[in-house]
């Protein structure tokens, strides 16, 4: 899992994004007012509860809302724009568990704050490709849809709203329609996708505005080599959304397809309090990525590897050792050692399962002679080596 959100950040990195960490609880309020009241979210899926001051907290089910609130309370927006940040984290919320749907799940996010540019909303979305193909994953499907922005939305929610009223849905529905009617857009149930199909589409209502905003993303994305699909019906269960949309999608993973996605939210810091801050961010789910892997056949991601692997037989020769592997690894050589008194065979077989390519042994008859063993764990080769020269013929030898 640590590789895997390792792969997914390393873009975010090399773009210049900082890392923020939020804590793994905000008060529940935080939530209520951003992610929308009306969300599945917040009506069935956060865990909330009353700490012993009082205080209504919950565990954080997404992370765009506490990154924005941290920004805002450290004053992060009121310096040079636009605020780059990533962050990783475990995520939590109350659902069905089943395959790629947990309670505790992990994310890495990432959020472009202070910019209304459609750059910002390509340049994520090229990054998590980008991150995807360093996976080695080769059937992640990109989505893009607008939701229009407040010149748009009216008259979309009113035209929605008048279709909707019309079919014959359950009354949790259609009490949602006239809540908010886009949620309705998102109900995976066949029998409402199916009512849907001649519903009318946000694309058909956009304004001037949003839609040039909509096709300089589509036409940035074109130039960046990013395939994409246009998906009208396109929605995701956060209110704060606005204009573009996007999700990632792998077919390998039945219903619980999305490995995950992100959108503008131009709104989102009044609704917190702020002052305006556009933004736009994503989220991708390290555990269904992983699950994508391994539908594509892909090796996961092991445990990290070092390029050394000392082998010292006896007590002095593991005092030796120990000071021989923290010298290397003070140089920037990934070294271990074998502990626990193992014998020449069973420390041997260490050695191969760490995926060290050499390894260094050590016994009473190299101490009197004042070298060790230094063994090419690929070819077998063996050579002694001074022990005032180890380190430096060892870094030599990987370099």
């Amino acid at each position: 899992m640590l590789a895997v959100r390792e792969a997914m950040a390393a873009p975010l990195r090399g773009a210049g994004y900082g890392y923020v960490e939020t804590p793994s609880f905000e008060e529940t309020s935080l939530f209520a007012r951003g992610v929308g009241e009306s969300t599945d979210i917040v009506t069935k899926e956060m865990y909330s509860f009353t700490t012993r001051g009082g205080d209504d907290v919950t565990l954080r089910p997404e992370g765009t809302a506490p990154v924005l609130r941290a920004v805002l309370e450290n004053g992060l927006h009121r310096g040079a724009l636009p605020v780059k940040l990533w962050y990783s984290g475990s995520y939590y919320r109350y659902e069905r568990p089943q395959k790629g749907r947990y309670r505790h799940f992990s994310q890495v996010g990432a959020e472009i704050l202070g910019t209304e540019d459609p750059a910002s909303d390509a340049e994520l979305i090229v990054l998590a490709v980008d991150a995807y193909r360093a996976l080695g994953l080769t059937g992640v499907r990109v989505l893009v849809n607008s939701l229009g922005s407040n010149e748009s939305r009216p008259a979309y929610r009113a035209a929605l709203q008048e279709y909707l009223r019309t079919l014959d849905i359950d009354d949790d529905t259609r009490r949602r329609v006239e809540v908010n009617p886009l949620r309705v857009l998102d109900d995976k149930r066949p029998e409402i996708q199916k009512a849907l199909a001649e519903a009318p589409l946000i694309t058909d209502f956009l304004s001037p505005g949003d839609r040039d905003h909509h096709e300089a993303v589509r036409s940035l994305l074109s130039d960046a080599g990013v395939e994409f699909s246009d998906d009208p019906r396109l929605v995701r269960g956060l209110d704060y959304y606005t204009r573009t949309l996007f999700e990632f999608v792998h077919d390998g993973l039945g219903s619980q397809s999305a490995v995950g996605g992100g959108g503008r939210y131009d709104g989102l810091s009044e609704l917190l309090g702020g002052p305006r801050l556009p933004g736009v961010g994503w989220a991708l789910g390290a555990d269904r990525t992983l699950l994508a892997m391994e539908a594509e056949g892909l090796p996961l991601p092991g445990r990290p590897g070092v390029d050394v692997y000392a082998v010292p037989l006896g007590d002095e020769a593991a005092r030796r050792a120990f000071g021989l592997v923290t010298s290397l690894r003070r140089t920037g050589v990934a070294a271990d050692v074998a502990t626990g008194g193992r014998g020449l065979k069973g420390a041997m077989k260490a050695a191969d399962r760490s995926g060290a390519r050499y390894a260094v042994v050590l016994g009473a008859r190299d101490l009197e002679e004042g070298v060790a063993q230094v063994k090419d764990l690929g070819s077998g080769e063996q050579e002694p080596v001074a022990l005032d020269r180890l380190v430096e013929h060892v870094a030599a030898l990987l370099a």
